[in-house]
């Protein structure tokens, strides 16, 4: 299944499949019999797991650079590093980078792409169910200590192979770091499917089928915001619906101390309790939502671990901060996505408000 992505500056494919990394070889053949070299990067658990099927299957003489695990690779260190590696092993503008990996691998690769050279080809092959929403769309990063993702470049891939053979061996805190940015899909684009959440006994009962399925909706809705806005001048701002104040859990907690998408599911509750007060979400939905999450397994307790001047002054580095106004993701309805300014007092009752739930065991 191959879902196309258009936008100002690129256009390209997301592959779907499973055992589809030999095909693809197959399809892009042609181009890539043109570049002197191929290179993969990828990190030390992914490689350890998924060697063999790399080297089976992927049909090209390559080279393998390998990075920390995590977040610990987006740093000025790895980045430098796998320059360095590129210009030892006499890579040219003819040659081609691959991210194996999760959100963080293709983040980093794919900024390394974006400016080795001034800008060489790059291909995503993502390897969690989270990158299902980093590898689409072109954003590049790596985290600086006073703030995640703040070095970067909008660099589309030259394709995204979305090979579901690599999620059998994802353990469940990271299906649902991934399913968190699932159900945020879901939360920004369709009210009917946020309710197939609501059904979920456990992480553990998701069936496989009902995954990809998800899966491929969530890069559906993806692609098609990208394409309106590929850099993020309007309607791109929707897909960062509980980003604000998760990023800042994520950048206080520490890195790698939390998954993404925990702190992304954290984050869509005060996001959720704004649209509530400031949109035509019901009164107590917010709720609902806080009370799945915690089914589901995430950790809330985060939360109380930071306090709310270490998370403003996060919030007030955040990208989409402008003359200090904090810009969030709201909801006008579910499914219905707006951009409000809001206060930093507002957002101060929210935290409030979900620390007592946490307290209270709600």
């Amino acid at each position: 299944m191959n879902i196309p992505v258009k936008t100002t500056d690129a256009s390209y494919d997301v592959h779907l499949g499973e055992n589809i990394l030999h095909d693809f070889c197959g399809q892009y053949k042609a181009l890539l019999e043109k570049a002197d070299q191929l290179v993969i990067i990828t990190d030390e658990h992914v490689w350890s797991l998924h060697e063999q099927y790399v080297r089976e299957h992927f049909s090209f003489p390559f080279k393998v650079y390998i990075v920390p695990n995590g977040e610990a690779c987006k740093t000025f260190d790895s980045y430098f590093d796998v320059q360095t590696f590129l210009l030892q092993e006499s890579c040219s503008r003819n040659s081609v980078l691959f991210a194996l990996g999760g959100g963080a691998v293709g983040d980093l690769t794919g900024f390394v792409a974006a400016t080795f050279m001034r800008g060489i080809p790059f291909y995503q092959i993502p390897t969690t169910i989270l990158a299902h929403d980093s590898a689409v769309g072109g954003k590049t990063a790596i985290n600086h200590p006073n703030g995640k993702n703040m070095i970067g470049a909008f660099y589309q891939p030259q394709a995204v192979i979305y090979d579901f053979h690599f999620l059998a061996t994802l353990p469940e805190t990271e299906v649902r770091s991934g399913l968190a940015e699932v159900i945020k899909h879901a939360l920004i684009s369709d009210s009917k499917w946020v309710n197939e959440f609501f059904e979920l006994p456990s992480i553990k009962s998701i069936e496989k089928e009902t995954l990809l399925k998800w899966i491929e909706k969530g890069i559906r809705v993806k692609a098609h915001i990208v394409e309106l806005d590929e850099k993020e001048q309007s309607y791109r701002k929707y897909l960062n619906f509980g980003h604000t104040y998760g990023h800042a859990i994520e950048a206080t907690v520490g890195y790698g101390k939390i998954t993404h998408g925990e702190a992304v599911m954290i984050g869509m509750i005060p996001a959720l309790m704004l649209s509530e007060k400031n949109g035509n979400v019901a009164v107590g939905y917010t709720e609902k939502v806080y009370e799945i999450a915690n089914r589901l397994g995430y950790n809330f307790q985060h939360v109380l671990n930071c306090s709310f001047e270490q998370l403003a002054a996060f919030m007030l580095k955040d990208k989409k901060t402008t003359n200090g106004e904090l810009h969030f993701a709201l909801l006008q309805e579910i499914g219905e996505p707006i951009v409000q300014v809001i206060s930093m007092s507002e957002v101060q009752a929210c935290d409030e408000q979900l620390r007592k739930w946490i307290k209270e065991g709600i």
